[in-house]
């Protein structure tokens, strides 16, 4: 006898998932809507990676020793008894895609905007799921720290603009590899002679990765801490003045932010610039979009010698932090077809512009134009020929005596009184006023 319909279990979807019903899918659509309006005016474009990747992949590029690898990462063999693993990250990912595909041959650097689910084995609960959306942005190429400034300037104006409300912005630099090295030796012997008063977890990664115990909510372990030495304090020269650079973009810019000296990130690809954006509107799990630079990956994974910075965003966590306010903080509106939008590219000529630049940049993001900046130490003529492979009607020139705009198809050059003036006279050149 067939069993009735009150005897048949239901199929409930697995724990740490959910499905978007109608009326939770238009926000979300908006927010990608968004962010392709800013990050492809910035000059991102967008790209896929596949949904599952070979396990060795995120064991070598995120790290042996991570939460990630060690206990969330879903595993399995296929039917040819391949190591696969549902990604729970993209960085590894795009930084494989770049080497795959012969990237560095392209035009540095090369800028990819993205958007998808993720996989983690975590335990479920408000802005945290299994499977979980995220919105990212990877710059691979350039080691230049108007790039990092850049990234961190889009990933505040996406926030602002989704209506996330007031953020916290967390900076910090971990230094090059044989940098942190030695401080992970230093901060190790710091940490064992303090062992009673850690946390068994934390004790059992002092070998692996001592930097992880900045994570720890224990309260002994944060004790013990409190006097630890710090990164910051430990940085190259180069470093530090990259750190400086990248500081002082974010001055020019507005950008509020606090240098966190515990900041470290959960991934040991990263190198230098770290950041992390949080909303006080989702209580424990506050973070909403965070990232830096992994200057090592792409050269860890069998490609050449290639820095790269990125960040990736929570979206439900956005969607959250959003829902939290009244309404009235972001303006959720999206511009016209960002392909349509006039190009303008801004050269830099001598070694005192790029502050000046940048915000020529932004100046001309806010007005509309799709507008990039020279990242990748070209000479102006290799400027001028990657202006016109961009499509580029209009390039300001930044040089250390002033500004002036070219018309690239009249190859005529002006003078601009000042960087306001530079502005207007690209974007009439281009076609916006």
């Amino acid at each position: 006898m067939a069993a009735s319909r009150s005897q048949v279990r239901a199929i409930e979807a697995p724990r740490g998932t959910f499905d978007v019903l109608p009326g939770d899918g238009r926000p979300r659509r908006e927010l990608g809507r968004l962010a392709e309006e800013i990050l492809e005016r910035a000059g991102y474009g967008y790209a896929e990676t596949p949904a599952f990747e070979s396990a060795e992949l995120f064991a070598r590029g995120v790290g042996e020793a991570t939460d990630i690898v060690q206990k969330e990462m879903f595993a399995f063999e296929d039917q040819g008894g391949r190591a696969l693993a549902l990604r729970p990250e993209n960085t590894a990912g795009f930084c494989r895609a770049y080497v795959e595909h012969g990237m560095h041959k392209r035009p540095q650097p090369v800028k990819l905007w993205y958007e998808g689910p993720f996989f983690r084995h975590e335990a479920p609960q408000a802005g945290r799921f299994r499977q979980f959306a995220q919105i990212g942005a990877e710059a691979l190429g350039s080691d230049d720290p108007s790039l990092d400034a850049e990234l961190i300037v889009l990933l505040a104006d996406l926030l602002a603009r989704a209506g996330v409300g007031e953020v916290r912005l967390r900076l910090s630099s971990l230094g090059t590899a044989p940098t942190r090295h030695a401080y992970a030796e230093e901060l190790r012997d710091y940490l064992r002679a303090r062992e009673n008063e850690l946390s068994a977890e934390v004790v059992a990664r002092l070998d692996l990765n001592p930097l992880r115990a900045f994570d720890s909510a224990h309260p002994g372990t944060r004790s013990a801490l409190a006097e630890a030495p710090r990164l910051l304090d430990r940085l190259e020269p180069e470093d530090a003045e990259h750190f400086a650079a990248v500081r002082g973009l974010l001055d020019d810019a507005r950008v509020a932010y606090e240098v966190d000296p515990a900041l470290v990130r959960g991934l040991d690809y990263y190198t230098r610039t770290v950041f992390e954006f949080t909303s006080d509107r989702l209580g424990a799990q506050s973070g909403v979009g965070g990232g830096g630079r992994y200057d090592g990956l792409v050269e860890q994974l069998g490609g050449p010698p290639t820095p790269a910075v990125g960040w990736a965003a929570g979206v439900e966590r956005i969607l959250l932090a959003a829902q939290a306010g009244d309404g009235t903080d972001g303006d959720g509106r999206l511009d016209e077809e960002v392909r349509r939008a006039p190009v303008v590219f801004v050269a830099l000529e001598g070694k005192s512009g790029t502050r000046a630049g940048f915000s020529i940049l932004r100046a001309l993001w806010r007005a509309g134009a799709r507008a990039e900046m020279e990242q990748a130490g070209r000479s102006l003529k290799g400027q001028l020929k990657q202006a016109s492979r961009a499509g580029a009607r209009a390039v300001v020139i930044v040089d250390d005596v002033g500004v002036r705009v070219r018309d690239m198809r009249a190859r005529e050059e002006q003078p601009a009184t000042d960087a306001g003036h530079a502005v207007e006279l690209a974007l009439a050149l281009a076609g916006a006023l």
